[in-house]
């Protein structure tokens, strides 16, 4: 499986999932550690690859989504962002509903 074929899977069986720098024990960019701490604050469960352990999808990633940067999430299975959108619709309150409806979909299948 090639790693464009390994991102589709992750994101189709990971209602979240965020590509991120580092782990979210130890983030090793701020923008990454924000987003992080946004999901957390959150207290929905995350799933999380950390783009440093697997150069393929390191390479392959920006290219899946037309996302140039780190980190990214997805939320059943799109493209949400990168940190700055993230944090807005955690501001907004948009991202914890957001998290809500996968979690509970995923929950229901």
């Amino acid at each position: 499986m090639d790693a464009l074929e390994r991102i589709k899977q992750q994101v189709t069986d990971n209602p979240v999932i965020l590509y991120m720098k580092g782990s979210p024990d130890f983030p090793q960019c701020g923008f990454s550690a924000r987003t992080v701490q946004a999901l957390k604050a959150c207290e929905v469960p995350f799933s999380f690859v950390n783009i440093y352990e697997d150069e393929e999808i390191y390479r392959a990633l920006p290219k899946f989504a037309n996302w140039p940067t780190f980190p990214q999430l997805y939320v059943k299975g799109e493209l949400i962002g990168g940190c700055d959108i993230t944090l807005d619709l955690y501001q907004s309150g948009e991202l914890q509903n957001m998290l809500n409806e996968a979690v509970a979909e995923q929950k229901a299948a």
